[in-house]
């Protein structure tokens, strides 16, 4: 089969302007994407079409979509999820389920319809999180903390229900349901002891053998895990997913764990999963829109009445309150990736109809479309009552970047009441940084493995203090986006940066800049290492505690952090004293 390569250019050129045009008003590229598709495909303009061969592609591109999900996901991190997290999930999954389903068969559809549809309504997907919870300054709240737990869970459930589904929807291949559900048991028991028992074995030598030599290893299990899969009636996206958990960095290493990641991101999100959302919008019938105008209105609004209410209901338990529950399940309402590439399953299995198909992707999209509008609404209704609360007690820690005599000194004041690590590219200054106690990582803070081994799921702080305003700025641009570490400092130098500079910089990830006061960062590297410089302790000064911005004209020359109670933490120039705070001061 020849591959269509005009066809192809149209359709990668089409995904990645509308992709960029989605992410630019603060949507996911997938949307984009699957409105290129429909918008540029058979369903309205005819401008692009299908082909045998792009198929492949788009089908290649999913599974290594799903491969690199998996590898995102520490399992860990399931059994670590807070109260609220799971209760969120759970109540925004069962309602929004039971009602797609109670709709779907009512409406004439089977039971085996109904149940998929209900579950794809069920699904969560915070692929605009990010950007979303960055432009409205949340990422220190307890709501997007219990937001990004939900997600995951609901988004496992999903995927668990999705493989009983599949199998029981191929009697031909399952045979009876006792065999369907002992192939499905055997697939997963069998996945969970190869990876948790198996894999281990062979660290050693994945290990020894680089990226080059891990990369066929990584696509050969991923084609045999997802074999296995769709050997058990269940699809092998599945496996994809289950063989991405298993080849982790205890596994293949972790620079190589990091290569690989970058490889099959770039070749999955970057070039073959836009493949697969552009096609699917080719499958779109609009008519959808005239002939079923109440079906898609009901299955949209039970979804995000579903999803809002249920959530709101399970969430009440925690004791935060229902104003609160009510705002998580509008932020948590949007549906992405997942549900598009569990509808065109679905659809291609023959579990729902061309029809149902077209209303899951109106959903999707009007769902998504509600989450910025609506969470923005309720934040602003839970600050003008004073209940929007922090998440402190979820985030903890601080990564310094850069391992400079500065930071150093800086990383031992903060390690009194905060796990501290310091990331640097040079190992001469990572192993001083180990002789003043400290936790360091040799590796770059612009690799997002890097700063995962670091610990950025759970840090409160990253301080990117390089000294490199280009490179502070990428840091914090890349904390905030994958990480949503709520705190971020950017070391202003006025010898290397001009302010307005570091000004934009600071407002394109709402940062905040770092206290250094007038002297040149070389001034202060060379007063540390020669030894004449002492820490000593103050109050603060009235003019600081009632000043604007925290009042940081009036601070004394030096200031590195302040002593509140037990706790040491870092400051920067607009922070908000505490009268009992003491000032931790580097003087000359």
């Amino acid at each position: 089969m020849e591959l269509p390569l005009l066809p192809l250019l149209a359709v990668l050129a089409s995904a990645f302007l509308a992709g960029k045009l989605a992410e630019r008003i603060g949507y996911p590229s997938v949307l984009g994407e699957l409105m290129a598709g429909i918008v540029l495909g058979p369903p309205l303009l005819g401008l692009l079409s299908s082909h045998p061969a792009l198929d492949v592609l788009a089908q290649l591109g999913i599974l290594l979509m799903m491969l690199y999900v998996g590898m995102e996901i520490d399992p860990s991190e399931l059994g670590k999820a807070s109260k609220g997290g799971i209760l969120a999930a759970i109540g925004g999954f069962i309602t929004p389920f039971v009602l797609a389903y109670w709709v779907v068969t009512s409406w004439g559809g089977s039971n085996m319809e109904g149940l998929f549809v209900g579950m794809a309504a069920g699904v969560t997907s915070l692929a605009t999180k990010s950007r979303i919870l960055v432009d409205l300054k949340l990422l220190d709240t307890r709501i997007a903390h219990v937001m990004m737990a939900g997600a995951l869970i609901a988004d496992s459930i999903s995927l668990v229900i999705f493989a009983g589904l599949i199998s029981v929807a191929n009697p031909a291949e399952g045979g009876s349901l006792w065999l369907v559900g002992a192939k499905v048991i055997l697939f997963f028991g069998g996945t969970w002891a190869i990876g948790t028992y198996l894999f281990p074995r062979f660290a050693p030598a994945l290990q020894r053998m680089g990226t080059a030599g891990v990369f066929p290893v990584v696509i050969l299990v991923l084609l045999l895990f997802s074999e296995a899969a769709h050997l058990a009636g269940a699809h092998g996206i599945l496996g994809a997913f289950i063989a991405g958990m298993f080849l982790r960095e205890n596994v293949i290493g972790h620079a190589v764990s990091r290569d690989i990641m970058t490889w099959v991101r770039r070749g999955a999100v970057g070039f073959l999963a836009p493949v697969f959302f552009v096609t699917a919008g080719f499958q779109v019938d609009l008519a959808v829109l005239v002939d079923s105008t109440m079906l898609v209105v009901v299955v949209v609004g039970v979804a995000t009445i579903g999803k809002i209410a249920g959530t709101a209901l399970l969430y009440l338990p925690t004791g935060h309150g229902w104003r609160e529950g009510l705002v998580l399940g509008a932020g948590m309402n949007g549906r992405g990736a997942v549900e598009i590439i569990i509808a065109q399953i679905g659809l291609a299995a023959g579990i729902i109809s061309q029809e149902m198909f077209s209303v899951l992707v109106v959903m999707a999209i009007a769902t998504t479309a509600t989450v910025p509008v609506l969470l923005k609404l309720g934040v602003s209704w839970l600050r003008g009552r004073g209940e929007l609360a922090t998440a402190r007690e979820s985030r903890k820690g601080a990564i310094i970047v850069g391992a400079s005599p500065l930071n150093r000194l800086l990383g031992t004041l903060l390690a009194e009441s905060m796990p501290v690590t310091v990331i640097d590219t040079r190992e001469d200054h990572c192993a001083a940084a180990r002789r003043a106690g400290l936790t360091a990582i040799q590796g770059s803070a612009l690799d997002d493995i890097t700063l995962t081994e670091a610990g950025a799921r759970t840090a409160a702080y990253i301080l990117a203090h390089t000294g490199n305003p280009g490179i502070d700025a990428l840091v914090g641009r890349l904390a905030r986006q994958e990480f949503s570490i709520p705190h971020v400092h950017l070391l202003f130098d006025a010898s290397r940066m001009k302010a307005s500079a570091h000004e934009n910089a600071k407002a394109h990830v709402f940062a905040e800049t770092s206290l250094t006061g007038s002297v040149p960062l070389d001034e202060w590297e060379h007063r540390i290492q020669e030894g004449s410089m002492t820490l000593r302790e103050a109050p603060v000064p009235a003019a600081a505690l009632h000043g604007e911005g925290g009042g940081k004209d009036a601070l004394p020359e030096g200031v590195l952090a302040i002593r509140r109670a037990s706790e040491v933490l870092p400051v920067h120039i607009h922070f908000d004293y505490h009268p009992d705070d003491t000032l931790i001061i580097l003087d000359s």
